[in-house]
């Protein structure tokens, strides 16, 4: 019987719903603060998620929406300056405590790391913004429990290619049958279960709509004692939140 390792996290929309009052606001601080009359609403936001990592999401608005409108020397070099100037300002959000972890998140972590559980991150977003959200919403220190931070630029191929959990995995010198995946969105589901990954998913207002028939539980989220989770897939019965004895069964 294979017995359980490691959890594998995303982070934007699993860990934190920091997709529309997070990200969409730091995309739009930035495109103001380099002149720029882009408006990213909440309805346009969700569309762009379509487009895994940030650079590639202003470079497809850019073709998609602005076509000829802007046209810089170096189209690369301004999409990566304006990006890390929205890195900035999302970190500066995080840090005024404005982005809370979802529901049932630090309760997992927390037993996760009590039964000897191994911690990962596998995610398109930057490296900066995984470690200001950990330490700022688990543990100012939070960063070192994870093993394996996967983040950014670190694979060429971003999700829904597999390659950020097959680094995750070699990195971890696990198989991926010694592991479960935490995602939110089809995008995610779709990269972990190419890499071998039993998934979870807990959408969110952005993702709910998604085809998350490859995964092995769908929940609203992972839920806590006093707010249990509403489960749409669930292989086990008479469980009301995600726990560790729960995870262990799914193996």
């Amino acid at each position: 019987m294979t017995r359980l390792q490691a959890l594998i996290f995303d982070v934007d929309g699993t860990l934190a719903d920091n997709e529309r009052d997070g990200h969409r606001v730091a995309f739009n601080e930035a495109f103001a603060a380099y002149g720029l009359d882009w408006d990213w609403t909440p309805e346009l936001y969700g569309k762009l998620l379509d487009v895994t990592g940030g650079k590639e999401r202003i470079k497809f608005y850019v073709e998609t929406y602005r076509a000829g409108e802007l046209t810089p020397n170096d189209m690369e070099a301004f999409i990566a300056t304006l990006h890390k100037e929205k890195t900035r300002l999302y970190t500066d959000l995080i840090n005024q405590h404005r982005l809370p972890l979802r529901i049932g998140v630090k309760r997992l972590i927390d037993e996760a790391r009590d039964a000897g559980l191994r911690l990962a991150i596998a995610t398109t977003t930057t490296l900066l913004n995984v470690t200001t959200l950990l330490e700022n919403t688990l543990s100012p220190d939070a960063a070192t429990w994870f093993d394996v931070i996967a983040a950014g630029d670190i694979v060429n191929a971003k999700k829904p290619a597999p390659d950020i959990y097959f680094y995750a995995l070699n990195e971890l010198k696990l198989e991926s049958n010694q592991c479960l995946a935490f995602e939110d969105s089809a995008n995610g589901l779709k990269a972990a279960t190419q890499a071998g990954l039993k998934t979870l998913i807990t959408y969110n207002d952005y993702t709910a709509d998604h085809n998350f028939d490859q995964a092995i539980v769908i929940a609203d989220h992972l839920g806590d004692p006093q707010t249990p989770c509403t489960f749409l897939k669930n292989p086990l019965q008479n469980i009301n939140l995600v726990d560790v004895p729960f995870l262990k069964q799914l193996l």
